[in-house]
């Protein structure tokens, strides 16, 4: 997704100064085997979570996605032709440039979880998860398939290590390796590593950027930091923990995620608990509406509601109008703009020192 940062009127005081995910019961991940970058070099292997080995003697010709994440990585790898359906399809205008036109020309198999008679009879050889647990969220489209019946389908199962398995994990993460690895790892099986290690190289150029001009910094002076995820719900608020990827974009940013002491991915708190907290800053998280004028008009929403609530409108950022409009998805969810929010995060708390 590309980075949603719009005109937050709040952070403009620039002058004085990511669809929540699903990670639980996370079976498994891509994770390329060591000495296969090289563009077309098969047999790729990768494994899973729990180990379970997955080799690919060629690049897959029919590619199935389960969301608009791994959509959009297969189109930036070059892989997007390949592509022959998708689930939870990236709306009108949510994806920068020609990604966008080729995202709508993709068949769309179910504008949230794929039924799983359809994705077994949809001829795919090869289905990407986003989330591990999608399959089981309770829409009444019946269970994942089995490992058993995606085999009998000649379908090969792999997900997206960075999202799907940040439930399972036991490291808190603070940097984008885990994607960056699902980067190179769809790029080995798709027989586009050239392209994946371009994408790569060019996260790691603007991160290292980044810490550069604020590495120095030190942990107490860093500013607190709330990912206020407005589209989960504002009744009991959903935070992001440090077993997710946005722990890591945030900590790289140069700052401090108030709920970093959470061993998770995501959690649902309290507001007594983000007040506790006060946070210097907070990103006002919505999900991508397909236009600019439709994601200013739900930031505005989710900054009325700070101001307005009586649990919140005390809150040290809510007072000092220390917003970030910054949408959910290139902030919660493994893509190559993960790295441009560190960026947008980090020049906002550090103005003038980063470029």
């Amino acid at each position: 997704m590309r980075s949603r940062v719009w005109g937050c009127t709040a952070a403009v005081v620039l002058g004085g100064l990511l669809a929540a995910g699903c990670g639980a019961g996370a079976k498994g991940t891509a994770e390329v085997s060591a000495g296969k970058a090289a563009s077309g070099d098969y047999p790729v292997s990768v494994t899973d979570c729990a180990g379970a080995r997955t080799t690919f003697s060629a690049a897959p010709k029919k590619i199935v996605t389960s969301n608009a994440s791994s959509l959009e990585l297969l189109l930036r790898l070059g892989a997007g032709d390949k592509v022959i359906g998708t689930g939870f399809p990236p709306g009108k205008g949510t994806l920068t440039g020609t990604l966008d036109a080729q995202a709508q020309q993709v068949k769309v198999l179910s504008q949230s979880v794929i039924p799983k008679e359809k994705l077994l009879g949809s001829g795919a050889d090869l289905y990407i998860d986003t989330f591990a647990s999608m399959g089981g969220m309770g829409n009444g489209m019946g269970d994942a398939p089995t490992a058993e019946e995606f085999e009998a389908a000649g379908i090969s199962h792999i997900y997206l290590k960075s999202t799907a398995c940040a439930a399972q994990s036991k490291s808190t993460v603070t940097d984008l390796s885990a994607v960056e690895a699902d980067i190179t790892s769809l790029g080995a099986v798709t027989g586009t590593s050239t392209k994946a290690k371009e994408l790569v190289d060019g996260m790691k150029t603007k991160v290292a950027a980044v810490q550069k001009a604020v590495g120095a910094t030190a942990e107490s002076e860093r500013p607190t930091y709330f990912f206020f995820d407005y589209d989960s719900g504002t009744k009991q608020p959903t935070v992001v923990c440090n077993r997710q990827v946005a722990n890591a974009v945030i900590t790289l940013a140069g700052a401090r995620n108030v709920f970093a002491d959470c061993d998770a991915d995501y959690k649902q708190v309290g507001w007594e608990d983000v007040i506790a907290k006060n946070p210097d800053w907070i990103q006002l998280a919505v999900r991508n509406r397909g236009s600019d004028a439709a994601n200013d008009k739900a930031f505005a929403e989710a900054e009325k509601w700070l101001k307005s609530n009586a649990a919140t409108k005390g809150l040290t950022a809510v007072e000092e109008g220390h917003f970030l409009c910054i949408g959910s998805e290139p902030t919660t969810i493994a893509g190559v703009e993960n790295a441009d929010t560190v960026e947008e995060i980090a020049k906002t708390l550090y103005p003038g020192k980063v470029g």
